[in-house]
């Protein structure tokens, strides 16, 4: 039990240093993929009618 929570805990500090790590315009590129693909995922799914 005790090596699982070691095991998590540094998977997230490895994540949060990869975080830091990149630059403002990487961010930024994967904040325009991911809203294009919310925008894909909307027309794809049409909204439910209230019947």
């Amino acid at each position: 039990m005790s090596i699982r929570l070691l095991y998590l805990i540094f998977v997230r500090v490895c994540g949060w240093l990869v975080l830091f790590g990149r630059s403002s315009a990487s961010k930024d590129i994967e904040l325009l993929v991911l809203r294009h693909e919310v925008a894909v995922l909307r027309r794809t799914q049409p909204k439910p009618r209230w019947d």
